[in-house]
């Protein structure tokens, strides 16, 4: 009855050397899986070994510590080449190893945290400051259209008080261009006239008339 109980429980012995097999290839074949926690590793790593051990095998200390940090992802090394220099591995139970891993996982998860929230204030700073870089851009060039402007309107107005000027100035001369006063007369050859307004014109036309009479 015992060994029917045993063989249904735990199997043949050929069995039993299957599985031991497997479970040894899985104990040689451990990592750390991506995104894996080291509760998550402690669990499957315990799996195995107590397994291992139902079934005769035996381990010392010191392996089953190297095991458990070497099986660690790259991110642990530090913390790996800390503990094997500070801590004799011959003594150390792998649940006092496993608590070790845990406190410094959770210390690197309060700075990932701190280093996270630093990040998103350092973002929002940098977007504010974007934000008002713009708004100064914006308004330089406001200021600058404004500017050019103001430049162009009093060209303007300069232009229409320059042209208003030289017609005033064009104006009088035009004026004082018709003066009789710059003209010499044709009729009697003096100057600050002309012949229309010249006062010897009565004179002549009164000799010519009188030579036509004695020509008769």
């Amino acid at each position: 009855m015992w060994d029917t109980l045993e063989v249904t429980h735990e199997g043949t012995n050929d069995v039993k050397r299957v599985r031991k097999h497997t479970l040894i290839q899985e104990y040689e074949m451990f990592r750390m899986l991506k995104g894996e926690s080291i509760a998550e590793v402690q669990k499957r790593f315990t799996h195995i070994i107590n397994h291992l051990m139902s079934l005769g095998k035996t381990f010392d200390k010191k392996e089953l510590n190297i095991k458990i940090l070497k099986c660690l992802d790259r991110s642990w090394q530090p913390k790996d080449t800390a503990i094997s220099k500070s801590k004799d591995l011959t003594s150390l139970i792998t649940t006092s190893l496993f608590g070790k891993l845990r406190e410094y996982e959770l210390e690197m998860n309060k700075l990932n945290v701190q280093e996270s929230e630093d990040k998103h204030v350092r973002n929002i700073a940098l977007k504010d400051a974007k934000h008002k870089s713009k708004q100064d851009s914006s308004d330089e060039s406001e200021e600058e259209t404004l500017s050019l402007l103001s430049k162009k309107f009093n060209k303007f107005l300069k232009r229409n008080r320059n042209k208003e000027s030289n017609k005033e100035r064009y104006g009088n001369k035009k004026t004082s261009d018709f003066n009789s006063n710059n003209y010499t007369c044709f009729g009697c050859g003096e100057h600050r006239h002309i012949k229309v307004d010249c006062p010897n014109k009565e004179g002549k036309e009164k000799k010519s008339s009188n030579k036509e009479k004695k020509g008769k």
